[in-house]
């Protein structure tokens, strides 16, 4: 589950009603064990530890290093510290999440928020925690049009986004076009349950189509895992997140083969 802040997004991008539903209780609504948290407009602030507190019973948390597009504390520093801290506290805390990182800037040398070198060091700081700590980073769909093998050279896991709904039709050729920038690391597919490219509902056959398509290549252990954006929409009772609820209760029990590796490695 892709959470912020409860309310965040209320009155934006067309959703219909204000939300009060927070991170711990879409994950429980949804009928998911782990959980993303990330900073949206520079909030939470840290300490994180009375939010962390709430996610003891989830499996695995991801928590962002670098919020938001509109979270600009983190254009100057990552929250590495204050991650890194509840993780010694909250044995669920698994990784750092670079929320919004690449930007259309490449005529002035700039197309992220932080250089690669600079990538490498949060990775070998977040290693370097009371225990390891992946380094996780979004990537959309407008993204491969950047050089940015670079940025994901230094990266555990790379999460895969369509922000337009509409340009779901080409997901499988987009995903191909993604596994030959990510390389090595470990892809998660990022699944929208609203259009928010395009300021309205997310059409119910584009959901079922992405959802199919996470699972197939799950089984074909193509991706590590699915994401769902986001808890401050799910009890909004909208269509596509009732249809992906109901589709997650009959699925999520599914077994899956063992990640095969290579011969010699």
């Amino acid at each position: 589950m892709w959470c912020h802040e409860a309310g965040s997004n209320n009155g934006l991008y067309g959703l219909p009603g204000q939300s009060r539903m927070t991170p711990a209780e879409a994950a429980f609504y949804m009928g998911l064990p782990n959980l993303i948290m990330v900073v949206y407009e520079n909030k939470p602030k840290p300490p994180f530890d009375r939010l962390a507190i709430s996610f003891r019973p989830l499996k695995q948390v991801v928590w962002s290093i670098v919020g938001d597009s509109s979270s600009d504390r983190n254009n100057k520093a990552p929250d590495i510290d204050a991650v890194t801290s509840i993780a010694g506290k909250f044995p669920n805390i698994s990784g750092g999440m670079m929320d919004d990182f690449f930007h259309a800037k490449e005529a002035q040398g700039e197309i992220a928020r932080y250089g690669a070198d600079d990538i490498a060091g949060f990775r070998d700081r977040l290693h370097g925690a009371v225990r390891k700590l992946d380094l996780w980073v979004v990537l959309y769909k407008h993204d491969l049009d950047l050089p940015v093998q670079k940025h994901l050279a230094n990266c555990d896991v790379v999460t895969f986004w369509t922000w337009n709904a509409s340009e779901l039709t080409d997901l499988t050729k987009n995903f191909e076009r993604m596994e030959s920038v990510a390389g090595s690391a470990r892809k998660v597919l990022g699944c929208y349950m609203w259009d928010f490219g395009g300021g309205k509902p997310m059409p119910l056959e584009l959901m079922k189509l992405q959802c199919g398509k996470g699972l197939q290549w799950l089984k074909e252990g193509r991706i590590d895992g699915m994401i769902f954006l986001s808890s401050v929409i799910c009890d909004l009772d909208i269509e596509t997140v009732e249809w992906t609820r109901k589709w997650i209760a009959e699925v999520g029990d599914q077994p899956l083969e063992p990640r095969r590796t290579p011969a010699g490695k």
